[in-house]
């Protein structure tokens, strides 16, 4: 079975995938989710950018498989996942773009502005990251406990240059050149990655499957991991990864 490799979110880490590494464990697929550099136990990387996160998942796919991964790529993980193909193909078997974008909203407008804002503005103010997870994420449609712990340890300074790095991501011109089996997921209730965007999205994807799981926010693999373990098994299963 092709070994997975989970990538997660700007508030996430490992643990993120917790609902998911016992699951596809034990169906016998070798299962691993990473911590970006910054997060976790994963050392930072200088300069903070797109070109050396994804050289440093490069170096993680090749230590811990001899063939090509499916990388399952949630919200930022997703955005990772493209950012890896497009330099690294020949590491990458399948791809599993959940609650994403091919790329960030807005560019340099005042929609990133605010964005920044909103992220980095409760940090400047003195708030901890418990504080902010506290409130935003009911505001994208969770009510984790496990995604507000996981948040709550994100380091600040890891947190500042992830929500930056996003800000200069765009991918949407390779989408047509995905050669690679290609899941879309994504959550009716998403207002992060709403599933109109996501939709457009997998049309572009040459052969892309699409999934809209009903009732779901921004945090499917937490929120409603079994319709989300679903949807990604019959994906494997489908394409006999």
């Amino acid at each position: 079975m092709t070994p997975l490799v989970f990538l997660h979110g700007v508030g996430g880490g490992h643990h993120a995938w917790e609902l998911q590494l016992p699951y596809f464990g034990g169906l016998g697929y070798p299962s691993h989710a990473w911590d970006q550099p910054g997060y976790g136990h994963s050392p930072t990387v200088e300069p903070y950018d797109l070109e050396h996160i994804a050289a440093s998942l490069a170096r993680l796919i090749e230590s811990l498989a001899d063939e090509p991964v499916v990388l399952v790529g949630h919200s930022m993980g997703g955005m990772i996942a493209q950012e890896a193909y497009a330099r690294y193909p020949q590491l990458i078997k399948a791809l599993a773009f959940c609650f994403t974008s091919p790329a960030f909203a807005g560019g340099g407008s005042d929609f990133t502005k605010k964005f920044i804002a909103a992220r980095i503005g409760p940090l400047d103010e003195g708030k901890t990251m418990a504080e902010i997870a506290a409130q935003l994420l009911p505001a994208m449609g969770s009510n984790s406990k496990l995604a507000e712990q996981i948040m709550a340890h994100v380091p600040l300074e890891t947190y500042r240059k992830a929500v930056h790095l996003l800000t200069t991501f765009d991918r949407r011109k390779e989408l047509a050149a995905i050669k690679v089996p290609t899941l879309v997921v994504a959550g009716s209730g998403d207002k992060t990655a709403p599933p109109a965007v996501m939709e457009k999205m997998a049309r572009k994807i040459p052969g892309a499957e699409y999934v809209l799981l009903e009732g779901c926010g921004h945090l499917g693999p937490m929120d409603q991991p079994q319709a989300f373990n679903d949807a990604l098994h019959s994906f494997l299963i489908g394409n006999n990864l």
